[in-house]
């Protein structure tokens, strides 16, 4: 592959990075020469098999800084911002912000055993998948980090717009994510950023794996798929790359399907 970005210094700072879609992304923009910076939340245990993820993109001859902060914390934040300042010397860089958070509760909204969402799951899921897009986007901004011509990237999905069985939660903080991320397009387009959400089509990644019935969600779109079959963690990096080049410039204040065609049906 080309390696457009090599001598741009560009950065990718991406939020969830270690697994599922936000890793894909990461190799794909490595593998096209861009630095990456991931800032990630896994246990001690999971460390390891982590480490040779990051071993890969380290491979591709960019620099990789990593980060196992929780990103809603505000010095999470500023530790980050710190040392991609040190490291860039003053000069903005990061030409790509992506949000691939995955910390939510997928509570039913009514369950006999009591064990159903209460206003506190509601509140960690929009902190975590929502809210937290617009803190560090402005804390970047702010830091003078961002590249002339920036790009704000975020994973949604049809539950944002589409009721699913123990997602709602989830929906909440799509539906929210979307709404902020056309904000984010409107008013820091004059400071040269876009910003765009990604929806998915469904792809068995960790994440999937925790939704009730995920096993029964996957056959279904498979079968709705008119190419039969899940939408790939590569599927997802590949638009991600794409909406990073100079040509995809024109492109804001989007939702973007990735899946194959997945939606109209």
């Amino acid at each position: 592959m080309v390696k457009e970005f090599k001598e741009r210094g560009y950065w990718a700072l991406i939020l969830g990075g270690s697994t599922g879609l936000g890793l894909a992304s990461a190799q794909k923009l490595a593998s096209a020469g861009m630095n990456i910076c991931i800032v990630h939340r896994n246990s001690r245990s999971e460390l390891e098999d982590i480490a040779l993820q990051f071993d890969q993109i380290r491979a591709e001859n960019v620099e990789l800084l990593t980060f196992n902060l929780d990103i809603i914390k505000p010095e999470s934040r500023e530790q980050v911002l710190q040392g991609l300042q040190s490291r860039f010397a003053g000069e903005g860089k990061i030409r790509c912000l992506l949000h691939s958070v995955a910390k939510g509760n997928l509570k039913p909204m009514m369950d006999p055993d009591g064990r159903e969402l209460e206003h506190t799951d509601f509140q960690l899921t929009v902190d975590n998948m929502a809210l937290s897009l617009y803190d560090w986007v402005k804390t970047v901004y702010k830091g003078g980090l961002f590249a002339d011509d920036a790009r704000v990237l975020s994973f949604t999905s049809e539950g944002a717009r589409k009721a699913i069985h123990n997602y709602a939660a989830v929906a909440a903080a799509k539906a929210a994510l979307e709404a902020i991320t056309r904000s984010l397009a409107l008013e820091f387009a004059p400071y040269g950023i876009r910003a765009n959400c990604i929806q998915a089509g469904v792809t068995n990644t960790a994440s999937l794996q925790k939704i009730p019935g995920s096993k029964e969600l996957i056959e279904h779109s498979i079968q709705r798929n008119p190419f039969k079959r899940l939408t790939e963690p590569t599927d997802v990096a590949n638009l991600v790359y794409l909406l990073c080049t100079d040509e995809a410039a024109w492109i804001n204040g989007a939702v973007i399907p990735v899946d194959g065609g997945e939606h109209i049906r």
